[in-house]
């Protein structure tokens, strides 16, 4: 039993009762639900309110800002790990990215390790090829089906990983930046969020001309 969850809803029900003294909702399950809701609706509407973004008083939608907001993230968090490689063995940051996968998640198939990394299998064939040359990971035939290939990373690998991580790691604290510890734990949330929305529609691998149209039509869009 989780007693944390029940303290948690008792603290709620108490709050609900201080707050509902006047008795404007019922003093009854659906009444709590309803206050709940519009606490929400209330909390959301006034971070709107207080939520600025480039664009937004001459229209700019919320989610085209989001958009623009992770690609310009995404090219900051490239400088940085382009940084923290400098001068070392490897050629691109998907280089250590892949090496770190393998080291945490072990190893895999070809195809799950270009996937856990969302490339497209020929880009992610480029990189493990470079991999191999380089003698950081090896590759065997699986036991159960002879063609799939397991990707390992190799002692040579690991070695030439560890020599690199201290820059790596403080690239990824700059990354984090002047987040708090409670909104890095909340970004983390939204992300994964955002992350579990689109994992299934990546592995469907839609047709490009397709992709917009079967989201929209199989995702509820318009919902959300």
């Amino acid at each position: 039993m989780d007693f944390d969850l029940i303290k948690d809803a008792v603290s709620l029900i108490e709050e609900f009762k201080q707050q509902n003294k006047d008795s404007s909702y019922p003093s009854t399950v659906e009444g709590f639900k309803a206050w709940i809701f519009d606490q929400e609706f209330e909390r959301t509407k006034s971070e709107e309110i207080t939520t600025d973004w480039e664009g937004k008083q001459q229209g700019r939608s919320p989610e085209s800002a989001i958009s623009t907001l992770l690609i310009h993230l995404t090219r900051y968090a490239k400088s940085y790990s382009k940084s923290a490689i400098s001068g070392s063995e490897f050629s691109t940051q998907e280089d250590f990215i892949y090496l770190i996968n393998l080291k945490v998640f072990g190893a895999m198939s070809k195809i799950d390790l270009i996937k856990k990394n969302i490339h497209e299998k020929p880009v992610g064939t480029l990189i493990i090829n470079r991999l191999l040359k380089k003698g950081w990971i090896k590759q065997s035939d699986s036991v159960e089906d002879k063609r799939i290939k397991i990707i390992e990373v190799t002692q040579k690998g690991l070695k030439t990983l560890d020599k690199q991580m201290d820059q790596i790691r403080k690239a990824t604290k700059i990354v984090s930046g002047n987040l708090s510890h409670a909104e890095k734990m909340e970004l983390i949330r939204i992300l994964n969020k955002l992350d579990q929305f689109h994992h299934p529609i990546y592995h469907r691998n839609i047709d490009s001309k397709d992709l917009i149209a079967t989201v929209y039509k199989d995702f509820s869009i318009e919902n959300n």
